[in-house]
């Protein structure tokens, strides 16, 4: 995110670790500009933040995913050929040791 478009008090998440918090203060260390979170009280690079509108936004279109992989998989357990490979195995379990 550019170091113009954040400012205190902003919702900002940090997408590696999904951290999101309300900028509390912006501090310049060397040649980076950083901002501490309310959430964490820990230090951010600016550059690595984006604004929690857009975190909400991916983790709608994440979820609408999910539900697609799971429709996908309760049609292939109930499908034909999963039930015939079931019926075909003895419930053994063997670790090769």
């Amino acid at each position: 995110m550019p170091a113009d478009e954040i400012a205190l008090g902003m919702r900002v998440r940090y997408p590696r670790t999904g951290t999101t918090g309300a900028v509390v203060r912006i501090e310049q260390v060397g040649a980076d500009l950083f901002a501490e979170l309310d959430s964490t009280h820990l230090l951010y690079r600016t550059d690595l933040l984006i604004p929690a509108e857009q975190a909400k936004a991916a983790a709608k279109s994440q979820k609408e995913d999910i539900k697609e992989i799971i429709q996908r998989e309760r049609e292939f357990a109930a499908g034909s050929e999963f039930q015939d490979a079931l019926k075909n195995i003895d419930q053994s379990c063997e670790g090769g040791g």
